[in-house]
């Protein structure tokens, strides 16, 4: 909280930030009143995530009770945080796939992605440089920016919250999938139409799986699928379980381009 508060911010921890319940940083119940708590605390702005944790998904109903368009606020995170994102983008609220305390801490709010968030928590949300790839397909395509865990963002399909919507620049990522799985999800996706539907694809890094008989990488396997579509494709972003995680703005019209050179998303 220091390195926030060091922005000029105040800065408060949730009553049961800290709790422990199982593997859940506490009850349902203690979990989503601090939720609600924030969110309808008209002096709250941003509610940045401490850690991703998989029990998000636990509060949806009766988060999407609440007024939330009425006062619109941030919500940072990423991993099962992606429920939270897609619950805001559903209601048309932007909402910011970034690090959260545990990085912003750790790097002293100092490196580059901290800063990036700091500047979108300021209104300055600038271009950002997605890089090469040998498997990048070129084009350019707007639309809103959508996406996040990959595991998380499937198992929401075809509810309320599904943040998967035709001409969408679609981001994807994960940690611990074999390829085979992935290859499932995506499977999924194409068959159910939302694959071949979109605008434009990110693909963020795919971290702790080993190649397997079929397949030499993730991004190899996720070329192949998607090689019947003419969208632009960026791979290898940086967006995920690693060290350097772009803040992206979700929910919000983007446009991003693929050149032989790179991509950049503005």
């Amino acid at each position: 909280m220091p390195v926030i508060a060091s922005q000029g911010w105040s800065v408060y921890a949730a009553e049961h930030a800290f709790d422990r319940h199982g593997t859940y940083a506490g009850t349902d119940d203690n979990r989503y009143a601090d939720l609600e708590t924030a969110l309808l605390d008209p002096d709250t702005r941003a509610i940045i995530c401490s850690r991703g944790g998989y029990g998000a998904v636990h509060l949806l109903e009766r988060l999407n009770r609440l007024p939330l368009r009425d006062d619109p606020k941030w919500i940072v995170g990423y991993s099962d945080i992606t429920a939270l994102h897609a619950l805001m983008n559903s209601k048309g609220i932007a909402s910011i796939h970034a690090p959260m305390c545990k990085h912003i801490a750790a790097h002293a709010g100092r490196d580059a992605d901290s800063q990036r968030l700091f500047n979108i928590l300021r209104g300055l949300n600038s271009p950002v440089s997605l890089g090469s790839h040998s498997l990048n397909r070129t084009g350019t395509a707007s639309g809103p920016l959508l996406g996040g865990n990959l595991a998380v963002a499937a198992g929401l399909l075809s509810t309320p919250f599904s943040p998967f919507r035709p001409g969408s620049i679609l981001f994807i990522e994960d940690i611990a999938e074999p390829i085979y799985k992935v290859e499932r999800i995506l499977y999924t996706l194409r068959l159910s139409g939302v694959l071949g539907s979109l605008g434009g694809l990110i693909v963020g890094r795919f971290t702790d799986y080993t190649p397997d008989r079929d397949n030499p990488s993730m991004e190899a396997m996720i070329a192949r699928i998607t090689a019947d579509y003419s969208y632009p494709i960026a791979f290898g972003v940086p967006i995920g379980h690693v060290d350097h995680n772009i803040p992206m703005l979700c929910g919000v019209k983007s446009t991003l381009s693929v050149t032989p050179s790179g991509a950049t998303l503005s």
